[in-house]
C-alpha cells in the first residue's frame, strides 16, 4: 500500500511539473510573437516614413524641373526679344545712315561743281602740257555701291567679312563723304564680334577727324560703351562728359544722362 500511494506521489509530481514546463513555453511563445509583432509594427513605421519621405523627394525634383522648364522659357523669350531689340536698332541706324546720306549727297555733289568750275580754264594752244587729260575725280556711284555691299554684310550678320569691306572703303576712298559712316560701322563690327579695342580706334577716329559729321555723337557714345566693357569706368565718364558738352542736343547726350544717372 506505502508503495502504491508512493507511485502516485511521484506521478501527480511529474504532472505538475510538466504542466509547469508546458505554461513556460507558451509563455516563452506569446512573448516572441509580441516582439515580431513589434518589430513589424516599427519596421512597417519605417517603411511608410521613408516612402513618404521618397514621395516628398520625388514632388521637389518635379517641382524643380517644372521651375527649370519655367526659367529657360523665359531665357529663351528674353534671347528672343533681345535679338529682335539688337536687330530693330540696326535696322534703325542702317535706315538712318541711309536717309543721312541722301541728305549729304546732293550737298557734296554741288560742292564739287563749284570746285571743279573754279578750277577749270580754257586750254592753251601754246601750252601742249595743257592738252594732257586730268585725272578724274572718285565717282560718287561707285562709292555708293561699295559702301552698300559693305553695309549689306552688316545687315545679314556677316561682321567678319562686313569690317573687312568697311576698312577697304576707308583706306580707298579717304576723302569719300562716306568714309565716316564707314568707320562708324567698321567700329560696330568689331564690337558685335566682341573686339572692344579695334571698336575704340574707329570709333575715336569719327569723333577726332569728323566731329560735325552725325555719326560723332553716337561714335563718342559707342566709345564710352567699350571703355565700360574693358573695365575703365573713368574713362568712359570722362567719354560721356564730353559727350554732353560737344553734343548737348543729340539722342546721343539723352543716352549719355541716362548712364550718368546710375
Amino acid at each position: 500500500m506505502p508503495t502504491r500511494t508512493r507511485v502516485i506521489s511521484i506521478a501527480l509530481l511529474l504532472a505538475a511539473l510538466g504542466a509547469q514546463q508546458a505554461h513556460a513555453g507558451l509563455f516563452d511563445d506569446d512573448e516572441a510573437r509580441r516582439q515580431v509583432s513589434d518589430l513589424q509594427l516599427k519596421s512597417n513605421e519605417r517603411l511608410d516614413t521613408v516612402a513618404k519621405g521618397q514621395m516628398e523627394l520625388a514632388n521637389q525634383i518635379q517641382e524643380l524641373r517644372d521651375e527649370n522648364a519655367r526659367l529657360r522659357g523665359q531665357v529663351e523669350t528674353l534671347n528672343y526679344e533681345l535679338d529682335a531689340a539688337t536687330k530693330r536698332q540696326k535696322d534703325f541706324y542702317i535706315d538712318l545712315d541711309t536717309r543721312l546720306r541722301k541728305l549729304e549727297t546732293p550737298s557734296a555733289s554741288a560742292a564739287s561743281a563749284t570746285a571743279a568750275g573754279a578750277t577749270v580754264k580754257p586750254a592753251d594752244d601754246s601750252n601742249p602740257a595743257s592738252e594732257a587729260p586730268r585725272k578724274s575725280a572718285s565717282d560718287p556711284a561707285t562709292e555708293t555701291r561699295e559702301y552698300e555691299a559693305a553695309l549689306n554684310l552688316f545687315r545679314a550678320n556677316k561682321l567678319k567679312e562686313a569690317a573687312a569691306a568697311f576698312e577697304t572703303f576707308a583706306r580707298t576712298h579717304p576723302d569719300s563723304t562716306l568714309t565716316p559712316n564707314a568707320y562708324y560701322w567698321l567700329g560696330n563690327a568689331h564690337y558685335a564680334m566682341r573686339d572692344c579695342r579695334r571698336a575704340l580706334e574707329a570709333q575715336r577716329l569719327v569723333g577726332s577727324k569728323w566731329p560735325a559729321h552725325a555719326k560723332a555723337p553716337d561714335a563718342l557714345l559707342n566709345v564710352a560703351t567699350c571703355q565700360q566693357e574693358l573695365g575703365d569706368s573713368k574713362s568712359a565718364k570722362n567719354t560721356l562728359d564730353a559727350l554732353l558738352a560737344k553734343y548737348p542736343d543729340s539722342s546721343a547726350a539723352k543716352a549719355a544722362r541716362q548712364r550718368l544717372k546710375k
